[in-house]
């Protein structure tokens, strides 16, 4: 199964060019995914491409950190205000990437808004 992420662009672009492996979440899916679908959040509002999950790492916020700090694309202090008042925190470590050639519109998934955190496709 796919879920649609909406990830904000500074970040999109560093999964698909290889300096993010990780993207970090503070609720996981409840359903069997094992594909991402990246819509990159305003200004771009595209859909850019996609990648498959290699895993899901679920720990609490400071060993999560420990785990993919040198992967993570983002500073100690934008983890710490993202995950702030939580206890556990997981990290979607990124597969195998595809960068679609030209970036496709929400409604070419059926969809008619942008999810706030994901939607199943």
């Amino acid at each position: 199964m796919k879920v649609l992420l909406s990830i904000k662009p500074e970040f999109a672009n560093k999964i698909f060019n290889g300096t993010k492996k990780y993207e970090f979440r503070k609720s996981i899916f409840k359903r069997d995914v094992d594909k991402v679908v990246v819509y990159a959040s305003s200004p771009v509002q595209r859909v850019i491409g996609e990648f498959t999950i290699a895993r899901i790492i679920c720990e609490d916020t400071e060993t999560l950190w420990r785990k993919t700090k040198k992967h993570s694309g983002i500073t100690k202090d934008f983890y710490d205000e993202y995950f702030a008042n939580k206890k556990m925190a997981f990290a979607i470590q990124v597969g195998v990437i595809t960068l679609y050639s030209n970036p496709r519109l929400l409604a070419d998934f059926g969809l008619n808004f942008a999810p706030q955190s994901f939607v199943y496709l």
